[in-house]
């Protein structure tokens, strides 16, 4: 008769769950807006180096919500590129125009 509670009360203890180590999931609170001041800026650039064919201009100015500016680059086959672009709430828009007109040189074959 003992034996069989002393079994009675193996099979109990077994049955139990066993003890866990449950942690509770992190608890995240939603990100602070931080409110910037709008800062202003403007610039300007041009670079001319005959040397290196390098011939280009960028200007820019941004009031804090409005970004505007234009780029000019001359392109190897002669032309220039001017892109003029304005960027706000309602995403980046440019307009690009080309001026000239495209020069293929013939190509020369060189003898090796």
């Amino acid at each position: 008769m003992k034996f069989l509670v002393v079994l009675a009360l193996l099979a109990t203890v077994s049955a139990m769950p066993a003890k866990t180590n449950v942690q509770e999931a992190a608890s995240y609170q939603a990100p602070v807006q931080v409110a910037y001041v709008p800062m202003p800026y403007s610039f300007s650039y041009s670079v001319q180096d005959d040397e290196t064919y390098n011939d280009y201009l960028h200007t820019e100015k941004a009031d804090g919500k409005v970004t505007t500016g234009s780029y000019r680059v001359e392109l190897p086959d002669g032309r220039t590129q001017i892109v003029t672009y304005k960027a706000d709430e309602n995403g980046y828009t440019a307009v690009v125009k080309y001026e000239g007109d495209a020069q293929y040189p013939e190509s020369v074959q060189i003898k090796y």
